[in-house]
């Protein structure tokens, strides 16, 4: 296989035939040894959280299929910790995609001024530039569309998608008891058929859970959901 890039928390390689391999690892994004979905740096290292963190994002992605959401999920095998997708092309170097629903992270120390910690957000989309020298800068859909990352009706299109994902997560996590405060997604076009799919993985690394007002780390979080 060749090996195309060495990410924060997978590997990619590109495999025979046009699809992609995406090995899972066992780091997570924070910072000084805290997880932190939002951050943009590898904080600390758990291990079993590459398997981990695959089993959830199969159960969604399957799920996400169901529903005939467009994703670019492919196959899983769990004992290699690897997933096989579709290859797609990025919105120039990655846009990554917060929906809100409680104020916390990144929204709080931007917004504080204005809300109070955990207060109720309703579907809040946030797009931002996948950018570590700039800290990841939001971005509104004007400035998408005149510097030619989005036109106006993909972002409507991202927007919309990113709605129906979370909304199906947040359901599923409250199956079980647990409120999904916020989740990270990514997006990209199929490099065959141009549509925009829902790319990347889905799980406790990506999203801020909390039961019973506590935080859930993500390791107990897939326990929690798939036990």
């Amino acid at each position: 296989m060749e090996l195309l890039y060495k990410g924060k928390t997978k590997d990619v390689y590109k495999l025979d035939g046009g699809n992609v391999l995406l090995k899972f690892k066992d780091d997570v994004t924070g910072e000084n040894g805290v997880f932190d979905p939002g951050a943009n740096q590898v904080g600390l290292t758990i291990e079993g959280m590459g398997k981990s963190g695959l089993r959830m994002t199969k159960y969604f992605f399957e799920k996400l299929m169901e529903k005939g959401i467009p994703t670019h999920y492919v196959n899983t095998d769990l004992d290699n910790v690897s997933m096989t997708v579709k290859s797609a092309t990025a919105f120039g170097k990655g846009l990554e995609v917060i929906c809100r629903y409680r104020a916390v992270g990144s929204f709080l120390k931007r917004y504080g001024a204005y809300c109070e910690e955990g207060q109720a957000l309703d579907a809040f989309v946030e797009v931002t530039l996948k950018d570590d020298k700039r800290n990841d800068p939001p971005i509104s859909q004007d400035a998408l569309n005149q510097l030619g990352l989005l036109t106006n009706e993909e972002y409507e299109t991202l927007e919309t998608l990113t709605k129906d994902v979370s909304s199906i997560v947040k359901d599923e996590l409250a199956a079980k008891g647990l409120e999904l405060y916020d989740i990270k997604l990514e997006f990209g076009r199929n490099s065959e058929t141009g549509e925009i799919m829902l790319i990347d993985e889905i799980s406790g690394g990506n999203m801020r859970v909390y039961k019973d007002g506590k935080s859930i780390v993500p390791l107990d979080l897939e326990k929690l959901f798939l036990d």
